[in-house]
């Protein structure tokens, strides 16, 4: 669940677009996401403490001293904590308040810049930049769609990501015609990329783990990860990076990588 908290006409009139931006998506369980729009709630203490309490994403159209002087009492550590965003009511500025990296804070603050056109303000990442996710995938010959999606549906929601802000979906070529695959990429309308594992060698540095199995087996030390970050690299033009490590299910490896675009240095 994501509550919008507005305290002035002008929040509530950004809080509505912003919640336009999530309308029909879907959560990670598959079904459709909860986006609220809260104005003035009363008593808004009580209000806003029980939903921080029961794990609801927040995002606060306010001052941060109102924020923080009211969540103060129910604050627990950063590894328990949900999100916590803070917006000027113009729009212009984004910023992850609570849970930054641990909650997916600054990874959620990055998605809604992005949508609204506003600058992250955060002190672990440049401002100007905007993410450019990309997903890496390896599966068993034939895996059905059902472990597929499943897997990739578990992956964005440990990162709080929808699918709507994934770029492109990515594997090795030898599954270049996997069914499946190609069929989750139109399903959410990604592109579908696959590369040589010449191609895919050079990101072999960055991998969290290598496996000489896959190695072995394909030519590269890990399919799902190598794939993700290439794709990231070549879509953003910059140095990539693992968002989500490699994760698996019985029959296939998801994982996610990031690069950034300077917006800055593109509108000049």
């Amino acid at each position: 669940m994501i509550r919008i908290i507005a305290l002035t006409p002008a929040g509530e009139q950004l809080a509505k677009k912003l919640q336009a931006c999530w309308l029909g998506e879907s959560s990670s369980d598959g079904n459709r996401l909860e986006v609220s729009v809260e104005y003035k709630p009363k008593p808004f203490a009580e209000f806003v403490q029980n939903a921080f309490q029961q794990g609801d994403w927040l995002v606060f159209i306010c001052a941060t001293g109102i924020v923080m002087r009211t969540l103060a009492p129910v604050l627990q550590d950063k590894h328990q904590d949900p999100p916590v965003l803070v917006l000027d009511e113009e729009g212009k500025f984004v910023i992850p308040l609570l849970s930054g990296h641990e909650g997916g804070a600054n990874e959620w603050g990055a998605q809604v810049a992005d949508r609204l056109g506003a600058q992250l303000v955060m002190t672990t990442a440049k401002p100007y930049l905007n993410p450019i996710y990309t997903l890496g995938m390896g599966c068993e010959r034939d895996c059905p769609l059902e472990f597929i999606e499943s897997l990739m549906l578990d992956a964005l929601n440990l990162k709080g990501l929808m699918p709507s802000d994934i770029h492109s979906l990515n594997s090795i070529d030898i599954k270049a015609d996997e069914t499946n695959l190609i069929a989750l990429a139109q399903k959410y309308h990604w592109g579908f990329n696959t590369y040589s594992a010449q191609e895919l060698t050079p990101m072999e540095s960055l991998l969290s783990t290598k496996s000489d199995y896959i190695f072995k087996t394909v030519g590269v030390y890990g399919v799902a990860e190598s794939a993700a970050l290439l794709a990231a690299q070549n879509e953003s033009g910059s140095e990539p990076e693992l968002v989500l490590n490699k994760i698996k299910n019985v029959k296939a490896t998801v994982a996610i990588a990031r690069g950034f675009v300077d917006t800055k240095k593109e509108a000049s």
